[in-house]
């Protein structure tokens, strides 16, 4: 099947989507260029939604531009520095945001942001929640009769079982797995990434690649999200891929957009982010990004979203520890896969 939404697309349509700018009638002459991951542009993302809805108020056009995920995102606007296109970027994490910070490159948007809430009531004055999640082993019941239980039970499992994982320089699901395993490891680690490797099929550097096996039936675990079986639920109309819930909890994403500094519309940039947080963006997120909407909705969430795993316990780290760490985290990632 062609992958599709929470990233569910084929890495050929995203590379397509994000090649260049999107196109269509011009209405009025001022243009928002928005940076973000290739899925959310994807024929199948809330990228269509989204454009159709702001430009039908702004008066504007609405450009995207995909970047394979959203670590790759933060490393591009590092590279173009002040000379970047982007009005905004949607599509860092909360993990990413001190570091984003740290490169001058973003500025507070001052938009009122009463509509936003997500669970431990995060906050900041630069960025802006959208919708957030939680890290998952999603398992293919016809391939795999006992999903593991635990991390440790995936660590520790049979190596003939494998999962297809992202890279943590390139990918936040990456990133978030290394975060994940580091909250429940600390110092011991290392140990488990060596026992882990045996399992791991492929690292790929985003999601939609690793999304993509998966469903093709390459592999019978991938690291995604707890929301990720409600797409096949409502869209496939099966129960077959599930998340398996962890006894030690679940690592939680907040995805974020901010206001690039060298933005040449700020007012329209502003309009947009305040657009973001209420419904005309909000009511698009659960059926295209396959996340929890963080702004306001106008309408319930899909029943489905009711039957999706609740994790025991959520585990996140600080921004300002994940920045402080992640270099010697990858690093000592890296040292254990690549050996």
């Amino acid at each position: 099947m062609p992958v599709k939404p929470h990233r569910f697309t084929t890495a050929f349509a995203a590379v397509l989507a994000g090649a260049s700018l999107a196109t269509g009638a011009i209405a009025g002459d001022r243009e928002l260029t928005v940076y973000t991951y290739e899925s959310f542009v994807s024929d199948w993302g809330p990228g269509p939604v989204v454009k159709k809805a702001f430009e039908a108020e702004c008066d504007c056009t609405l450009n995207w531009v995909g970047i394979a995920d959203g670590v790759a995102l933060l490393n591009r606007l590092k590279l173009e520095g002040d000379n970047t296109k982007a009005d905004i970027v949607l599509g860092l994490d909360t993990n990413l945001v001190t570091e984003a910070k740290k490169t001058g490159l973003f500025e507070p948007s001052g938009i009122d942001q009463s509509n936003v809430n997500v669970p431990g009531n995060w906050s900041d004055d630069i960025f802006i929640p959208y919708d957030f999640g939680y890290f998952a082993v999603v398992y293919d019941t016809d391939a795999l009769d006992t999903p593991p239980a635990s991390l440790k039970e995936l660590v520790e499992g049979n190596p003939d079982e494998k999962i297809a994982i992202q890279d943590p320089r390139t990918s936040t699901p990456g990133l978030g797995l290394l975060l994940w395993v580091k909250s429940v490891y600390g110092d011991e680690a290392p140990e488990a990434w060596e026992k882990l490797k045996d399992r791991v099929l492929t690292v790929t550097p985003g999601w939609s690649e690793a999304y993509g096996l998966f469903t093709k039936g390459e592999v019978p675990m991938v690291l995604s999200y707890t929301t990720s079986p409600a797409y096949h639920m409502i869209a496939e109309e099966t129960d077959r891929y599930q998340a398996a819930s962890f006894d030690e909890g679940h690592y939680m994403q907040i995805e974020v957009a901010g206001l690039v500094k060298s933005s040449d519309d700020k007012e329209l940039a502003g309009k947009f982010l305040e657009f973001m947080t209420g419904p005309s963006f909000q009511n698009a997120i659960p059926t295209t990004n396959w996340m929890f909407p963080a702004g306001k909705l106008s309408e319930p969430l899909p029943a489905a979203f009711g039957d999706l795993v609740k994790p025991k316990k959520t585990l996140l780290y600080s921004a300002d520890e994940v920045s402080e760490n992640r270099k010697a985290w990858v690093d000592e990632w890296l040292a254990v896969m690549s050996d």
